[in-house]
């Protein structure tokens, strides 16, 4: 008899359990998007990445983005598919009048890179190969995509986390860049 019950209490205890966790996961201040930067009004990191392999440009360092004024810089890879999720709003993004993005291509094979970029559009001024990942860790990115604005005097003002939605270049990005263009 308390078997029976048992066989018929443990399965709704665990359904129990387990909504109850994913109730609480989806409390707005556990949002991993949410994740504050240490380097938020601190100067970019130091890196001199060189270009993608077999393209002409000269790369992306430190340098470069305190000297053209407020940037967009992207972290981004051929393999990530959220990257391509967000590529047509940088391409778009970057056909405004006074927008600069560049980007940072992470542990990436040269040449899928580059047909990724042919394939889709290359919005970047500039782009920098980060082959063994050491300039993400110096930014503190946590995976790809990840954008940040840079103002011109070469200081993180924002990060974003994750794939950049229309609503979120709208409402978000594109105020805090013309902000700091002014």
């Amino acid at each position: 008899m308390w078997t029976r019950r048992l066989l018929f209490i443990l399965p709704l205890a665990i359904f129990l359990i387990a909504g109850a966790f994913f109730l609480w996961g989806l409390d707005p201040e556990r949002d991993p998007s949410a994740i504050p930067s240490a380097l938020i009004d601190r100067p970019a990191p130091e890196f001199a990445l060189s270009p993608i392999e077999g393209t002409e440009g000269p790369g992306l360092s430190t340098a470069d983005l305190a000297s053209e004024g407020v940037t967009l810089v992207n972290f981004f890879a051929s393999w990530c598919l959220p990257c391509r999720a967000e590529h047509p709003l940088l391409v778009r993004l970057s056909q405004e009048d006074g927008v600069r993005i560049v980007g940072i291509n992470y542990k990436d094979k040269p040449e899928e890179a580059r047909k990724w970029l042919e394939e889709l559009g290359d919005p970047y001024a500039r782009i920098g190969a980060d082959q063994d990942g050491r300039a993400a860790i110096e930014w503190g990115v946590t995976g790809v995509p990840e954008t940040f604005i840079v103002d011109a005097q070469g200081r993180i003002r924002y990060r974003h986390i994750g794939p950049i939605h229309p609503n979120q270049l709208e409402n978000e990005i594109q105020p805090r860049l013309q902000a700091l263009r002014q």
